[in-house]
């Protein structure tokens, strides 16, 4: 009998806690859906300071803005934290044409990816050579590459439902085209945007040299899928087609700027950190609304919103802007240097920084007994049609405060017209959804809740 008792009081404790879970996320997605502030947020990211590359005055002024919105929300403490990041700066915008040879021109559409040198004064004109990839291209040779530009064309293959995938199975050639090519006496690259859409806009990201001496070093720009297509056919019906570009980007010295941080501490564990955040930079070509003012003001509303929802965290909350995760990830680095010096327990961390897309669920890197438990979280998700609970990436961001003991994760949108937008001009705030992006704050906001509560 006393076993059948401590059983039914268990199933009665179990149940009302399980309805109190529920009429708490109905609360957190009600505030965000009837009095959200991440959408408003945004609007003034996007449309009065814009694109936010590192380094830059739009990127301080990002600094600066949210820092102030953080301040005026009644948080236990804010503040900046420095950090030295890459300066590299675009210069004019850039020009191309292919050039037959009969001598007819047509001009196309491209873009320096970031931290490539400029052209020599006045351009640069020289054959082309096509290829899927940089092995492809290793196995031609010097012989074959030596004094010519490596047109990179494997495009994203579109039978791959998760987007993520595929893009990651052609990001290689832009992050190291320049420097395996260079290394092979070439000129120049130019580099098929990563786009599964055939559009005009060409889509910049990070690349890299190396230790290539300054000497191998070459210029390197993505080209629109429209015009990575008719490349590739004049080059079948003409082999001597000759390609121009002129840029004019260059690498300055590191300057100074800051994560930006705000707390919520905890009423019992105040040295038990949660953190959510997204990155607070962003290349130049559009606002940077997707990639990722949209993880940017989604995380920081939901520090608000569970101080809207009368919620008492018992551990410490923070929500972290992270500056220079384009092209360098040093506020990362520095984030997670400076919590190991501190001896921070970092217990759980989020991230959003995949779009402002309606909300699918959650990657998470964790044991399986936090993933089982996670499993039962789902009937509490399933009201706002969030399905997706799998071992995954979490983010880049978070990645540095991952350890053996502890679960990062990453909120999953859905993903398939990311990269439309994904580091491109087309990225813009006309192109997210005020719904979708409050939905999406709202289930982060939700997790970090049932991870304070519960624990890992």
């Amino acid at each position: 009998m006393k076993r059948i008792l401590s059983l039914l009081i268990f199933l009665i404790i179990a149940n009302v806690s399980a309805q109190s879970d529920a009429e708490m996320l109905k609360t957190i997605y009600t505030q965000s859906l009837t009095n959200g502030k991440s959408y408003s947020w945004l609007d003034y990211l996007s449309n009065q300071i814009g694109g936010r590359l590192s380094g830059s005055l739009s990127a301080e002024r990002a600094v600066a803005y949210t820092k102030e919105e953080l301040d005026s929300l009644g948080l236990d403490k804010v503040w900046l934290q420095p950090v030295m990041v890459p300066k590299w700066v675009r210069g004019n915008k850039e020009y191309a044409f292919l050039e037959s040879s009969s001598g007819s021109t047509s001009t196309v559409n491209i873009c320096a990816l970031g931290g490539s040198i400029a052209t020599p004064i006045g351009g640069l004109k020289a054959a082309v050579i096509e290829v899927q990839g940089i092995e492809e291209m290793k196995a031609l040779g010097k012989e074959a590459v030596s004094g010519k530009i490596v047109f990179f064309n494997r495009a994203m293959q579109p039978e791959i439902i998760q987007t993520f995938e595929a893009y990651g199975g052609c990001a290689d050639q832009r992050y190291s085209g320049a420097m395996e090519a260079g290394k092979l006496g070439a000129v120049g690259v130019i580099v098929r945007s990563l786009n599964l859409r055939l559009d005009d806009f060409p889509h910049t990201g990070s690349m890299t040299y190396g230790n290539l001496p300054i000497s191998q070093r070459i210029p390197s720009a993505a080209i629109s899928t429209n015009d990575a297509e008719k490349l590739s056919t004049m080059l079948t019906l003409d082999k001597n087609t000759k390609f121009f570009f002129n840029q004019t980007c260059r690498q300055l010295d590191d300057v100074e700027s800051h994560n930006v941080i705000g707390e919520i501490t905890g009423s019992e564990f105040p040295n038990e950190y949660i953190i959510v955040g997204g990155h607070l930079d962003s290349w130049d070509l559009g606002d940077g609304s997707h990639d990722d003012g949209a993880g940017v003001v989604q995380s920081m509303d939901v520090l608000r919103l569970l101080k809207e929802s009368g919620y008492k965290p018992k551990r410490s909350i923070r929500v972290v802007l992270f500056m220079n995760e384009e092209n360098g990830l040093r506020g990362a680095l520095k984030y997670a240097e400076v919590a190991k010096q501190k001896g921070e327990n970092h217990i759980f961390s989020l991230e959003s920084d995949s779009g402002g897309f309606t909300p699918r669920g959650f990657d998470f890197e964790c044991d399986d007994a936090f993933m089982t438990k996670i499993e039962g979280w789902k009937n509490l998700f399933k009201p706002y049609l969030i399905h997706h609970f799998e071992k995954g990436y979490s983010g880049a961001d978070v990645a540095p405060l991952k350890t053996a003991n502890n679960v990062s994760a990453g909120l999953r949108p859905d993903s398939q017209r990311y990269f439309d937008h994904h580091h491109a001009a087309t990225d813009l705030f006309e192109h997210v959804n005020k719904r979708e992006l409050e939905l999406g704050a709202a289930t982060m906001a939700s997790l970090v809740y049932l991870i304070d509560k519960y624990g890992i």
